[in-house]
């Protein structure tokens, strides 16, 4: 009977039991990090024309991997930078396809459209150091 119940639930974890996850990796081995702060923070038409144009950007670019389009999180820290209005990261599947990216018409599109928002815009550029395919530990 011992041995019916240690089966009984040995089957039952491995058909039950969450399996353990590794931390998802962005696409791309280029990542393009730029933070926006808008002329009028407050006013609804620029907040709504800045995301149609960000939005946009992202639909119609031939090279962006994976994008993430935000806004500050409030986090309460001394290290942290909440004043920034939007934070927009996109990939790229090298730095060869991020310098397409900044001539390709979507890109001059919205930077045509929406240059004018904002009074300040900060980029962040990297490249990834770990190996297609490694996970981080």
């Amino acid at each position: 009977m011992k041995n019916l119940t240690f089966l009984f639930l040995l089957i039952w974890c491995f058909t039950s039991c969450e399996p353990v996850q590794t931390k998802d990796m962005i696409s791309g081995q280029f990542a393009h990090s730029v933070l926006i702060w808008l002329n009028n923070p407050d006013s609804e038409a620029d907040k709504n024309k800045i995301e149609t144009g960000l939005n946009e950007l992202i639909e119609n670019s031939e090279y962006i991997r994976s994008a993430h389009l935000g806004v500050p999180a409030l986090t309460a820290r001394d290290v942290v930078d909440n004043s920034y209005s939007y934070h927009l990261m996109v990939t790229f599947g090298s730095k060869e396809e991020q310098d397409k990216y900044q001539v390709e018409p979507a890109h001059k599109k919205f930077l045509s459209d929406c240059g004018s928002l904002w009074s300040k815009i900060l980029i962040y550029d990297s490249m990834n150091v770990l190996q297609e395919g490694e996970n981080l530990k």
